[in-house]
């Protein structure tokens, strides 16, 4: 009997977690990796949030803080997002004096973007951040297990960065790999 026949019957719903939708069941793979990347995507939130960052930003100041100053448009391609949502990114980064925007002296139409002198101090807390999601994404596996599955997801990432040749992030990685 399924989870809604018992319920319109009057009994109670089991309260283990519900099984993949029917959609999915050619993909649970695909489904399980969704699964994870939005949980990992909350657990990030929440040690950022905790350094006044949203996701995303701290790729945003990863990129900054490894490349100096570059041009907006350099730093939307890097960071492989929409240009309105890394605007929008920027202007809140702004605002918390992360990072300062200015003409690009090259190119007056341009704009150039660089980490502030004062979110140096940002970096350490970032690691540390990193440090501990890694931690708790890892708390389940053992050092090899930990290792295969970072082994495994590369490969996966290759897979898919193939099928996405057109993404600059792929082709920014793969140089850098």
């Amino acid at each position: 009997m399924t989870t809604h026949a018992t319920q319109e019957r009057g009994g109670t719903a089991p309260q283990a977690c519900p099984g993949p939708p029917s959609a999915v069941l050619d993909g649970p793979v695909s489904h399980a990796v969704s699964r994870v990347a939005r949980l990992h995507r909350i657990a990030a939130g929440r040690l950022l949030r905790d350094l006044g960052l949203h996701p995303g930003q701290e790729f945003v100041m990863m990129h900054l803080w490894d490349n100096g100053p570059v041009r907006q448009s350099e730093l939307i391609k890097s960071v492989g997002l929409d240009p309105s949502t890394v605007t929008k990114m920027l202007q809140r980064l702004e605002q918390a004096g992360h990072v300062r925007r200015g003409p690009d002296p090259a190119d007056r139409r341009a704009s150039l973007v660089e980490a502030t002198e004062s979110s140096c101090g940002l970096l350490q807390q970032v690691r540390e951040a990193w440090a501990e999601l890694e931690r708790q994404t890892l708390a389940a596996l053992d050092d090899a297990e930990g290792a295969e599955l970072l082994r495994l997801l590369q490969k996966v990432e290759g897979s898919l960065c193939t099928q996405a040749a057109g993404d600059p992030q792929c082709r920014a990685e793969a140089a850098d790999g």
